[in-house]
């Protein structure tokens, strides 16, 4: 899990890894026999028993910098990934962060640039919004309108949803099921399992080689199989 890529000196949130700290990453990534692609790629190739050697790469908010600087990267290391943006905010900022800095997000044309890149688009909600703390209506907003709005932008059907700031429980999970997503991304889903609450690792600025290794091993007996992927 991934956020943005660019200069990290004012970065109280870790959300940011530099161009050089991503090229490094994926490149111990290759090292490793290891390629990082989209998420609904790495789900259709477990389903036909393919997916050896495969690693979801996501990049959660839609900023601006995806397509500056971590496109380049994601090219040069043979590596496709899953962009999770937010419709209702295109060409706006990440407001939502109340310690900042504030930084830019896609506007529709940079969302269809990385699309047609080979980057899969995927559903952040419409605006940012806590899932399981929105009412019925909002839950609906954000995880139906999305998945529209994107849909009509890129061209194309939008399987994945993200659940902003990871969160998420039963009721937001039927709801991204409902809208029609095929899966969805979570950090931590606790008891939740299954298409509809993936986990991921979170992977920042800090993370070196050794760093890399170890979470990818402690990951592996931190969270049980998913169930139904």
């Amino acid at each position: 899990m991934y956020h943005s890529v660019g200069d990290c000196s004012d970065d109280p949130y870790r959300i940011t890894v530099t161009p050089d700290r991503l090229d490094r990453q994926l490149g111990w990534l290759r090292r490793r026999g290891l390629r990082g692609v989209s998420v609904a790629a790495l789900i259709a190739a477990r389903a036909r028993g393919e997916d050896r050697g495969l690693v979801g790469l996501t990049f959660d908010d839609g900023y601006a910098d995806f397509v500056e600087a971590a496109l380049p990267v994601l090219r040069r290391h043979g590596c496709g990934a899953t962009l999770f943006v937010l419709p209702g905010r295109l060409g706006g900022d990440n407001s939502w962060d109340p310690l900042g800095p504030r930084k830019r997000l896609l506007t529709a044309d940079g969302i269809r640039k990385a699309a047609d890149q080979g980057v899969e688009i995927g559903s952040h909600g419409l605006t940012h919004v806590d899932l399981t703390k929105a009412d019925d209506v909002t839950l609906t907003v954000e995880t139906v309108e999305s998945r529209a709005a994107l849909a009509e932008l890129t061209g194309a059907p939008v399987a994945g949803f993200c659940y902003p700031y990871g969160a998420i429980d039963r009721r937001a999970a039927d709801a991204v099921r409902d809208a029609g997503y095929a899966y969805a991304c979570a950090i931590d889903p606790g008891t939740l399992s299954g298409p509809y609450a993936l986990p991921r690792l979170h992977i920042g600025q800090n993370d070196t080689a050794v760093r890399l290794l170890l979470k990818y091993r402690l990951h592996g007996l931190r969270r049980r199989a998913v169930e139904g992927v």
